[in-house]
């Protein structure tokens, strides 16, 4: 098997963990709280900003023009994806642009930023990019679970359809393969550090949908 089925697979048990969350279910079925989503939005909000410098950075270290067309590509969609789905659901959930600009990001969403711009900055190139995968390819894992069971009319439907939509089926599968293409020339080495990176990705992406169900701030 490649690397990403054997590392997705080996990974089962946390994915039917991330899609038997509560704010999922909940989010499904149209009933999760207003509050939840919108604590989840702002953090997702802070989460992309980051996320787009962590691509722009794998585009600009990527060894071959696929991968600093496609990184490059992904950076310029977070962008687009924060100012145009966040707006929209940013004035029907009442988040006003001080709101926005007030926002901190909490423990899980710093921890998450911060762990992918340091594989950016202190790892190599194959580490960095499984690292980027989880948010593709759980997102999109995610939508395509949550579409044929989602109520209608849902709230949350422009979310679902987003991350369902057969488009971002492709981005995903295109970085995807960039992973594979760069371990399989990897040293067994590497792709250990790749399936760690990868790993610690996917654990983020529970504790992100968790964070925001118990609408988490700092503790102290």
């Amino acid at each position: 098997m490649s690397f990403c089925d054997t590392i997705w697979q080996e990974l089962a048990p946390l994915r039917r963990a991330i899609l038997d969350q509560p704010f999922l279910a909940e989010l499904a079925d149209g009933s999760l709280a207003p509050e939840s989503f919108r604590h989840y939005m702002l953090q997702d909000s802070l989460y992309l900003a980051e996320y787009a410098r962590a691509l722009a950075i794998a585009s600009a270290r990527a060894p071959t023009a696929a991968g600093r067309l496609e990184f490059s590509d992904g950076a310029k969609v977070a962008v687009q994806v924060e100012q145009a789905l966040h707006q929209a659901f940013f004035a029907k959930f009442e988040v006003t642009p001080e709101m926005a600009q007030q926002a901190e990001p909490t423990p899980v969403c710093l921890g998450y930023t911060s762990y992918l711009l340091s594989l950016a900055a202190t790892r190599s190139y194959e580490e960095l990019i499984a690292g980027i995968l989880p948010c593709f390819w759980v997102y999109w894992e995610v939508g395509c679970d949550i579409k044929p069971r989602a109520t209608s009319p849902n709230p949350y439907a422009p979310w679902i359809d987003t991350y369902a939509d057969p488009g971002f089926g492709e981005a995903t599968a295109r970085v995807r393969a960039l992973v594979d293409e760069a371990a399989a020339s990897a040293t067994p080495a590497t792709r250990a550090a790749m399936a760690t990176a990868f790993r610690n990705a996917t654990r983020y992406e529970w504790m992100f949908w968790d964070s925001a169900y118990r609408r988490e701030t700092w503790p102290v």
